[in-house]
């Protein structure tokens, strides 16, 4: 009898999944997903219920995301709940209105944010694994005239906060219709990693007393841009924006970068976005420098032998100018099947191409649903593209739609466990596969 209740609870299984594909439901409606699973932690088996809820009221929604682990004796797990971010990152969302609305805010997991342009932030992902969530604040305000973008990472402890200003200068003119001129765009963005390993270039690390210490620590990183766009094609069904940006880390490099991009909005059934950009670096310098692995990147520090990889010594070991390229392309066909990719890759440095792939089909009378996702660094030759290493975050869901609100589905999940030390500060990450099969339940509201 025990062993056909562990069987049932394991087809009953539902996790989490972080992707940049992010439908909301729509105002006035709400979706109820919930499911049972096991989970080992320190080795120990533990019962779990999984409740992700959402709501959407007019421009509000509410996402929720509550984890309960039992002890096989049917005890709560408390340490799932002994600080107050614990109890903050149940929160997955609370926004107002979406992303490129005249208002923005999002409290909770931040998927994939941008600043301006995306020379310095790109793509950034504050929480990249369910086992070390994080809450942050995105704060978007848009007016005619000018604007701001805005980024908190994480409450929990010291980490990245930025923001870009902009404006349109001849908006303040009589001549704010002028065709093209009018919409001249001009920004300058600020940001910072204030997180203690931010600046970590080298140290020493002893093995008997398992305590690393920095030698050379260059503090917070700093990193500061301006930019100009200007949007010479602006239309209800075409946009093609040009642009240029320069951006400096403090104490390190810097580099420029020019391109185009585009939105075709009213093509049939089909919506077209794009962009393609040429980069210039100096030395000491990465574009994008926080992208959607950066939580990563940071610092990581093994404790068996005592070697440590950071991003800040990245930026010191590169001594030489080195441009590149950057290209993204995605498309959405009638809201039934969703697609997005990009790639960048500098031109002399081996191991410096950087991968985003985001797909969705889920029809909303189809029987079936397919999710997939894909972020990977420090990419090589393009044949080293698809093979998974610690340089790589990938997800693949297939699933069938048994009745009109229960889902049956098999996830691929290649992941990353935080390794923490005695303080429970995370010190490293390990690459982790799961294989799950899952029924989820998902109840309009």
């Amino acid at each position: 009898m025990k062993k056909t209740i562990l069987t049932l609870i394991i087809l009953f299984f539902s996790s989490n999944l972080y992707s940049q594909i992010s439908h909301y439901p729509l105002p006035g409606n709400g979706e109820f997903n919930g499911g049972l699973g096991l989970n080992w932690i320190d080795g120990k088996l533990h019962y779990a219920v999984h409740l992700t809820p959402e709501f959407t009221f007019d421009k509000v929604g509410i996402g929720l995301d509550l984890q309960l682990n039992f002890t096989q004796d049917g005890k709560l797990r408390t340490e799932d709940f002994n600080e107050f971010s614990d109890y903050l990152s149940v929160i997955r969302y609370f926004r107002y209105g979406e992303k490129g609305d005249p208002a923005y805010i999002k409290l909770g997991a931040l998927d994939y944010y941008t600043l301006g342009h995306g020379s310095i932030m790109w793509n950034y992902f504050n929480s990249p694994t369910y086992d070390a969530r994080r809450v942050g604040l995105v704060l978007d305000v848009t007016f005619s005239k000018f604007g701001i973008e805005s980024i908190y990472s994480n409450f929990g402890e010291k980490g990245i906060i930025g923001a870009r200003v902009f404006f349109r200068p001849f908006q303040f003119t009589n001549q704010e219709n002028i065709p093209i001129i009018g919409q001249l765009e001009i920004g300058a963005t600020a940001t910072g990693d204030f997180h203690k390993n931010a600046g970590i270039i080298a140290g020493n690390y002893s093995l008997p007393n398992k305590v690393f210490t920095p030698t050379t620590d260059e503090g917070a990183i700093k990193i500061i841009g301006i930019d100009i766009g200007l949007p010479v094609i602006s239309n209800n069904n075409f946009n093609l924006t040009l642009y240029a940006d320069y951006a400096k880390i403090i104490n390190f490099g810097s580099g420029v970068a020019t391109g185009f991009m585009f939105n075709v909005k009213n093509l049939g059934l089909l919506k077209l976005f794009g962009k393609l950009e040429r980069r210039f670096n100096g030395e000491h310098y990465l574009p994008s420098y926080f992208n959607a692995l950066y939580e990563i990147e940071r610092f990581s520090l093994n404790s068996t032998n005592g070697t440590f990889k950071s991003k800040a010594s990245q930026l010191q070991l590169r001594n030489a100018s080195d441009n590149g390229v950057f290209g993204e392309l995605g498309a959405d066909i009638a809201g039934l099947f969703y697609v997005q990719g990009s790639y960048q890759r500098l031109d002399k440095t081996p191991k410096s191409g950087i991968l985003h792939f985001g797909t969705e089909i889920n029809p909303e009378d189809g029987s079936f649903v397919i999710r997939a996702g894909y972020d990977k660094i420090n990419i090589g030759g393009e044949t080293s593209i698809f093979k998974l290493d610690d340089n790589s975050y990938f997800y693949f869901e297939y699933g069938y739609k048994v009745a009109k609100y229960l889902l049956v589905s098999v996830l691929y999940n290649w992941t990353y466990a935080p390794i923490r030390n005695s303080n429970d500060e995370i010190i490293d990450y390990v690459t982790q596969k799961r294989i799950e099969p899952r029924i989820s339940f998902i109840m309009p509201l």
